[in-house]
C-alpha cells in the first residue's frame, strides 16, 4: 500500500480508490462465461491476467466516473473490447494447457 505522508497528511484512502476499470468488467465478464461454457475454473486469474494485459489501462477512482463520461457508444465499444480480449485470452489460456498437458 502506497502512503505518502507530506505536508497534507495521509492520503493512502485517496490512493487506495484508484482501479483500472476494466477490471471489473473483465471479471464478471469471465464470471458469467465461466458458467455458460463450463470452464475449468482454476483457469479465470490466468484468462483474467491475459485479458487485462491485452486491454488498454483506464484508471479511475469510481466507476461511476466512467459511466458519466462515456458516451453509449463509448461504452459499447468498451464492453466489445471486453467480451474480444475475454475471448481471445479464453483461447490462449487453453491452448497454452494443451501444450504444456
Amino acid at each position: 500500500m502506497l502512503v505518502h505522508q507530506g505536508t497534507q497528511g495521509d492520503i493512502s484512502g485517496d490512493i487506495n480508490s484508484i482501479h483500472n476499470y476494466y477490471e471489473h468488467l473483465v471479471l464478471d465478464r469471465i464470471t458469467a462465461i465461466v458458467k455458460l461454457r463450463d470452464l475449468d475454473a482454476s483457469l479465470t486469474a490466468d484468462i483474467a491476467c491475459v485479458a487485462l494485459n491485452r486491454l488498454p489501462p483506464r484508471y479511475i477512482r469510481y466507476d461511476v466516473d466512467m459511466a458519466f463520461y462515456l458516451s453509449p457508444n463509448e461504452y459499447d465499444e468498451i464492453e466489445q473490447k471486453v467480451y474480444d480480449a475475454v475471448d481471445d485470452a479464453i483461447l490462449f489460456v487453453q491452448d497454452r494447457g494443451k501444450r504444456h498437458a
